[in-house]
């Protein structure tokens, strides 16, 4: 058996008791006992198997074994003796357990100061009282030697709060020990975006307490780390962040700032973190208030000091609205806003400063030195602090003041120099703390000279390669280091960027998917954008980036034009801010017309990830730099513009920018950018109801693209006279000019406009009564928007799936799709949808005669519409909305809504719409007693009917059917047909000025059940 501590490959058992802390205030006295009773039956389980007990924290037992099945038996063992003893005072005791192995070596303290304790004690977070958990390491040492009847469940990949690669986690089972547990607590139970590492978080463990204790405070809703660069703060945050992840359920977004140059786009990265789109025209902070308006939720801003001003505004406003969000920032100076509280970032815990020379053992247990020393060993796995070099180790991290970045910039030369040999280098770099401005910090200026000390170790190659890939903003891939850093073909780039990595100037990205991805650290990359300065290059380097993107973005345009598009959309989203420095430095440099061409480029995939507001800016600033000279490249961006501006929700602005469009495609002789802008055009003239321009625009557009052959302007042309042709009620045509579209956009491979044009088809058949055919148009979107993982798109499936639902009498699944469709719009910002399916659900609370419901989300529903003031999304709204008080027997606030959707469409163009009125005032007529006037109004909106379509939806013509039986029986058949037939006898336009007259005087008359 032994006492003495293993070394090499040791895995090691943490314990700890479930509760325990509440229990020691409740029974003191019974609890001490108890816990010194387990930790006799644990220490005794583990002396059985030859394992050594190393240390007791509270009830907390550490202990390590020379074998994986030995650990493993001691836990087995423990577990079961626990579970056999009598726990009468205090209760049974839920003890966890957790096991990992890894290359560790004692102290002459008989403790270890191994990374994979570190790794042990985020597993052992995750689990349960009474569960055994096993790291991957310790299931593949031990799981051919399992003590009898035991067995391991595979509980699949978990991101522990280390941050680093997820771990494969295994329980132990056996016959003796409970099996079902909740999920493990780890990283995976929350939503967050934080950021994997590709190093382990090594001490600071006192810091990172502090700072959870403060963010899980009720009284500190900003919390602001500050230091120097360099100083760990990124990396401080994030594993506080993760630590403290269980005191906000509603999750933790990460925002890095750093590759931003704009204070405008502050709040449009802070958007892009939280999966929140921006929509319809609004200001991006009023969406962000919404999304984090109830929520308890930590939102993490990294690196503020260069956007100060725009980072506290935002800041300010959101704490405002938001009174549970907390903020943890990370700056290089405060925010300065009063309800701050500012938390220093020092330098890591130093070994003091000789003499006498320390010895190995005593400079081993400091932070700075661990960290070192663990970097050492990633490149020199036989690095070995011992009494001759502990010295020199002690002096690199005192002349390096601790700093993070500095240490592992040193740590990286251990490849080359042993630590004296760095040392002597770094006391020639750094004699004294010389350098930068003569009022910043010292330790900005030793982290300047630092960098400055790596950058003179660098050949001149690698000089030329570091400074160049500075260029680059938030990282880089192979083909584009290739491109902007060797334009000139000289330099082997990728040898060079495997040394800049092993110089720890430049490192990988995780999750770069198949192709590897680069990025320098923001201190690091400001210190060689000065070096690109100063070596005259930073013109034609920072061309080559603009003209790399400039080609890329034109790649993507054609490309998200076909079936590749959701992987372009994924790439552009990771080269967005690339794509934010080329156009900065175009437009920099005057270089408008290029400019506007990569904004054009890109514009598909705002458009589509919801990037409006900055979508807009970007070719607003790149337009005006062009001036106004009618260029095709201009009329290009003019299109571009005006499809951002539409989606926005400015219909009229979108309107005058397609007209200015198609005047210079006119006038150029491009038939394609033509025939791409009448059909815009006949969309955004149907939105502002003009469906006659709207028609004979869309009509041009297709004997444009059919007279040069093409068929993307074909089917976008298709598409603007079916819209156009839905809103006039010739569904008949709208159904065939969708149809023709659909299978246009199937042949091009266009998934949004083919699946989107697929729904429409789908609300045709739903108006003309053909619920089959619309459930499976439904379903078939739906289906495929899912397959490729579009969301917007299936959430509109869903909302044509609950309408069919309701039409056939299922109000439960009509109530889940429609609250899904609800929710899911709300979280992409998309109001005009969320409110047009709160429409929908307010008739199936009618239906349930849930009144109360209804009205709330109707009322709701038409504040967003009456707001955003599309003509003709309002004038159905309203229809939608009447049709839900008319369930309700609300006749006179259904005919107030019946008036103001006729006072809008009275044009005599929006045919259905008026003819739906008419068929409402006949049930509000009916409803309120007057049965000639209902007689004469169902004679009118018949022959109004044959005009445009002779059936509709299940449920309003019950409606109608249920008015006719009204009026029926309440007058003779000789004084029904004739007031029928008077009314059948009548003019449209006359039908519609006394519809609204009636409805009008009616919306006048409260009745018990209008409110």
């Amino acid at each position: 058996m032994g006492s003495r501590l293993p070394s090499g490959t040791v895995a090691f058992l943490f314990t700890d008791i479930e509760g325990s802390t509440a229990r020691w205030e409740r029974e003191r006295d019974a609890m001490a006992v108890a816990v010194e009773r387990h930790l006799a039956l644990l220490k005794q389980a583990v002396a059985a198997e030859g394992g050594v007990p190393f240390k007791v924290v509270g009830d907390a037992l550490q202990a390590a074994f020379a074998t994986a099945p030995a650990a493993v038996a001691a836990a087995l063992a423990a577990q079961r003796a626990l579970l056999a003893e009598e726990w009468e005072a205090v209760g049974p005791l839920r003890v966890r357990m957790a096991l990992h192995a890894g290359e560790a070596e004692p102290d002459a303290h008989g403790d270890y100061l191994a990374p994979a304790l570190n790794r042990l004690s985020r597993l052992l977070a995750t689990g349960h009282g009474g569960q055994v958990l096993l790291s991957q390491a310790v299931q593949q040492l031990a799981r051919d030697a399992l003590p009898d009847g035991a067995s391991l469940r595979d509980l699949g990949a978990h991101r522990l709060r280390d941050l680093l690669e997820p771990e494969e986690v295994f329980q132990l089972c056996h016959p003796d020990l409970p099996a079902d547990f909740p999920p493990l607590k780890s990283l995976d139970a929350r939503p967050n975006n934080l950021p994997r590492q590709p190093t382990p978080f090594l001490g600071r463990e006192r810091e990172v307490r502090e700072v959870v204790a403060l963010l899980e405070r009720d009284d500190v809703r900003l919390l602001t780390l500050t230091g120097t660069g360099g100083s760990g703060k990124t990396r401080l945050a994030l594993q506080a962040a993760a630590e403290a992840l269980d005191a906000f359920p509603d999750g933790a977004a990460f925002v890095a700032l750093a590759p931003l140059t704009d204070p405008a786009l502050v709040p449009s990265a802070v958007a892009q973190a939280l999966d929140a789109p921006e929509q319809g025209g609004r200001p991006v902070i009023d969406l962000l208030r919404d999304r984090l308006a109830e929520k308890r939720f930590l939102l993490i801003l990294d690196n503020c000091e260069h956007l100060l001003d725009a980072a506290a505004d935002l800041v300010a406003e959101l704490l405002a609205a938001c009174p549970r969000l907390v903020v943890l920032a990370t700056s290089r100076a405060p925010l300065r806003l009063r309800a701050e509280r500012e938390w220093e970032v020092l330098p890591m815990e130093l070994p003091p400063r000789p003499p006498p020379l320390p010895t190995a053992e005593q400079v081993s247990p400091f932070a700075a030195v661990r960290l070192f020393v663990e970097r050492a060993r990633a490149i020199r796995p036989s690095f070995v602090v011992d009494n001759a070099i502990a010295p020199a180790i002690a002096e690199i991290c005192w002349r390096l003041d601790g700093l993070p970045l500095a240490i592992e910039l040193a740590a990286a030369r251990i490849r080359l120099f042993s630590p004296t040999a760095l040392l002597a280098r770094l006391e020639k770099r750094l004699p004294l703390l010389t350098g930068g401005a003569r009022d910043a910090p010292d330790r900005q200026r030793t982290l300047r000279d630092t960098i400055a000390w790596s950058h003179d170790l660098l050949d001149q190659e690698e000089r030329i390669a570091f400074r160049r890939l500075s260029a680059f903003a938030g990282g880089f891939s192979l083909g584009a280091a290739e491109a902007v850093a060797n334009a000139g073909g000289d330099l082997d780039i990728i040898g060079l960027m495997e040394r800049l990595c092993q110089h720890s100037l430049l490192r990988q990205e995780e999750d770069a998917g198949s192709e590897p991805r680069f990025a320098m650290l923001e201190t690091v990359r400001e210190f060689a954008t000065e070096r690109l300065a100063e070596s005259g290059e930073e013109a034609a380097t920072r061309d080559a980036h603009a003209a790399f993107f400039s080609a890329l973005a034109e790649q993507a345009r054609v490309a998200m034009l076909g079936p590749d598009e959701a992987s372009w959309h994924a790439r552009l989203t990771v080269e967005h801010g690339n794509v934010r420095a080329a156009l900065g430095w175009l437009l920099e440099r005057q270089q408008a017309d290029a400019a506007l061409a990569l904004a054009v480029g890109v514009r598909r995939f705002w458009e589509f990830r919801y990037h409006y507001a900055e979508g807009i800016a970007w070719l607003e600033r790149a337009l005006a730099a062009a001036g106004p000279e009618p260029t095709r490249t201009r009329a290009w961006g003019l299109r571009s513009l005006g499809n951002l501006v539409f989606v926005s929700g400015d219909a009229r602005r979108a309107a005058e920018l397609y007209e200015e469009a198609l005047a210079i495609f006119r006038a150029e002789g491009d038939d394609e950018g033509a025939s791409l802008a009448l059909a815009s055009l006949a969309i955004v003239r149907t939105a502002l109801g003009a469906l006659a321009a709207a028609r004979a625009a869309a009509e041009e557009g297709l004997v444009v693209s059919r007279r040069i052959g093409d068929l993307r302007g074909e089917a976008y042309a298709l598409r603007g006279i079916g819209f156009a042709a839905s809103v006039a009620g010739d569904l008949q045509a709208a159904a065939v000019a969708y149809d023709a579209a659909v299978a246009a956009f199937r042949t091009l491979g266009e998934l949004w406009a083919g699946l989107s044009t697929l729904t429409e088809l789908g609300w045709i058949a739903l108006q003309q009564g053909d619920l089959p055919r619309a459930r499976a148009l439904g379903e078939e979107a739906k289906e495929r928007a899912h397959a490729e993982a579009d969301l917007p798109l299936e959430l509109h499936a869903d909302m044509l799936l609950g309408r069919v639902a309701l039409e056939e009498g299922d109000v439960d699944a009509a109530d889940a799709l429609l609250t899904g469709a609800i929710t899911g719009f709300t979280e992409l910002s998309e109001a005009s949808w969320a409110a047009t399916a709160k429409l929908t659900l307010a008739a199936v609370a009618a239906r349930r005669e849930d009144a109360s419901r209804a009205r709330t989300l109707a009322t709701d529903a038409l504040a967003t519409q009456r707001a955003a003031g599309t003509p003709i999304v309002l004038v159905v709204a309203l229809m939608e909305a009447a049709g839900v008080l008319a369930d309700l027997d609300d006749a006179p606030a259904a005919a107030g809504l019946i008036a103001e959707a006729l006072e809008l469409a009275r044009s005599g163009e929006f045919q259905i719409v008026e003819t739906e009125a008419v068929e409402g005032v006949v049930w509000a007529l009916a409803a309120t007693g007057d049965a000639l006037g209902a007689a004469r109004m169902l004679g009118a909106a018949a022959t109004m009917r044959e005009a445009t379509e002779r059936d509709m939806p299940p449920t309003r013509r019950r409606r109608l059917e249920a008015a006719e039986r009204a009026a029926q029986m309440s007058l003779d058949k000789n004084d029904f047909d004739a007031a029928f037939a008077a009314g059948a006898a009548l003019a449209w336009e006359a039908v519609t000025t006394e519809a609204l007259a009636i409805a009008t005087t009616l919306a006048k008359t409260p009745t018990a059940n209008s409110q």
